[in-house]
């Protein structure tokens, strides 16, 4: 079995929609083999929230549109991963703060962890400086489009434990903005995926 620094693991979950920015592991994958050293495992894993496997994985990504109510088993796994150093990835498909999914889950991250745990992050963040050198969350094409709530947001949200972001929450649809094959980068001025690329170094510890 080849030893891996990161594989990318997506969590489905038993309500709303999972399955979606097909094309966007690959092209991130490809984009950390590119820029960094780490030893990445080429295939995307997809395993339930619900699934004890969840709690070993490096690096969680979790999305949709539509609404999120999570079953027990999904809470509890959630809980225990965050609370215990995992790091997870929520994104917001719908780039919508008043939309089924936003509400929905950030209802859901009341419940598990409080009112107040899902917060505003600086935009003087490590995160946005631990590898590749960031203003702040890049801006989308979907915001600059007007889909979705018509709003650029211009900040991201998160869980903290041991003053380290284990849970980062978009409003921003970066799934989308990142659902393209990886080859087609060269025609972008700048590769967009650079973010991608920040958020899973820290996520390992950057």
């Amino acid at each position: 079995m080849p030893s891996y620094d990161f594989y990318f693991t997506r969590l489905t979950y038993e309500s709303g929609d999972w399955d979606v920015d097909i094309r966007m592991p690959s092209n991130v994958l490809n984009s950390l083999v590119e820029y960094t050293t780490l030893r990445v495992d080429p295939a995307e894993r997809v395993v339930a929230l619900s699934d004890p496997k969840m709690l070993q994985a490096p690096f969680c990504y979790f999305a949709g549109h539509k609404l999120v109510q999570f079953t027990p088993a999904e809470r509890r796994n959630l809980e225990k991963y965050v609370r215990g150093g995992g790091f997870v990835f929520v994104d917001d498909c719908n780039h919508d703060i008043d939309g089924l999914f936003a509400k929905s889950f950030e209802a859901e991250m009341a419940k598990i962890f409080g009112a107040s745990a899902l917060k505003k992050i600086p935009n003087t963040h490590r995160l946005y400086s631990c590898f590749f050198k960031f203003d702040g969350p890049p801006t989308t094409g979907g915001e600059l489009n007007g889909w979705g709530d018509d709003l650029v947001h211009e900040y991201l949200k998160a869980i903290e434990f041991g003053g380290r972001v284990r849970l980062l929450y978009s409003n921003k649809d970066y799934g989308c903005e990142w659902d393209y094959d990886f080859r087609n980068k060269r025609f972008l001025a700048v590769d967009n995926t650079r973010f991608a690329v920040n958020i899973i170094q820290y996520a390992l510890g950057a």
